[in-house]
């Protein structure tokens, strides 16, 4: 029997320094649907499933190391 390991969350620092938008940025996007939603943890606390985050960051163009932009 193969056990299944447990999906990881990433909290917001995290997730913003993965995906390079500002935290308004990202909450913008969750809106318009081109970013995955955030899942409540606790009263005061979201994160996002990492499973998430990486379909994302393979969807998206590349960003230039020097200044944040896509190519």
């Amino acid at each position: 029997m193969t056990t299944k390991k447990p999906e990881r969350l990433l909290r917001m620092k995290p997730v913003l320094e993965r995906t390079g938008p500002s935290r308004s940025g990202l909450y913008r996007r969750m809106e318009e649907g081109t970013f995955p939603k955030s899942i409540k943890i606790s009263e005061r606390c979201v994160a996002w499933r990492e499973s998430e985050i990486v379909k994302w960051e393979k969807r998206k163009p590349p960003r230039r190391a020097d200044t944040g932009t896509t190519l």
